[in-house]
């Protein structure tokens, strides 16, 4: 059986008896109390913070956070 093969369904199931097995019931249902949606446009958001930059703006910026480090 191949993760590629499976259905959402399928998979969405052996995660929950995964966590289940690994965490107990209760605490597979605290991990999944845990899960928040989220709020807001993550594309507009993207656009309006990356707005004019490049891809190389965006490596250098990093490398240079990386040194601050």
């Amino acid at each position: 059986m191949s993760i590629q093969t499976l259905s959402p369904i399928d998979i969405r199931k052996l995660g929950l008896e995964a966590l289940e097995k690994t965490l107990g019931p209760i605490g597979m249902v605290r991990f999944l109390q845990q899960y928040e949606g989220g709020v807001g446009d993550y594309t507009r958001e993207r656009e309006r913070l990356l707005k004019g930059l490049s891809v190389k703006d965006i490596i250098e910026d990093i490398k240079e956070k990386r040194k601050v480090r």
